[in-house]
């Protein structure tokens, strides 16, 4: 399984960009797929998070409201458009999925996740 992130880049402080994983080698129809961020000497944080089955989302509540995860069974791919971005949403973005139908408490942690994208830039100017 290869996850490919893509759509990353530089945007100012209130802009938007939509972030897309596409996923290869294996057909998703159930299992979890997320978004996690990384910043520069700090940890992988959760972002957003998908059920493939029932289409079921989760946020935190850093981007609840602003962020927006998706998905297109057909293409085999999610989405994470991003609104009114901040410069604290500066990061490089890394898509996950799982083929397990994670719990809550559970996809929010990048260890229960079983592959990964390469990452994607983010940056947002002030």
């Amino acid at each position: 399984v290869q996850l490919q992130a893509s759509g990353g880049g530089l945007v100012q402080a209130g802009g938007s960009l939509r972030l897309s994983c596409a996923v290869s080698g294996r057909t998703f129809s159930s299992g979890t797929m997320g978004w996690f961020r990384q910043a520069p000497g700090k940890e992988r944080d959760f972002v957003a998070a998908i059920r493939l089955s029932g289409g079921s989302t989760f946020y935190a509540d850093s981007v609840k409201g602003r962020f927006t995860i998706s998905r297109d069974n057909a293409k085999n791919t999610v989405y994470l458009q991003m609104n009114s971005l901040k410069p604290e949403d500066t990061a490089v973005y890394y898509c996950a999925a799982d083929p397990q139908t994670l719990m809550a408490g559970s996809l929010i942690r990048a260890r229960y996740y079983d592959w990964w994208g390469q990452g994607t830039q983010v940056t947002v100017s002030s």
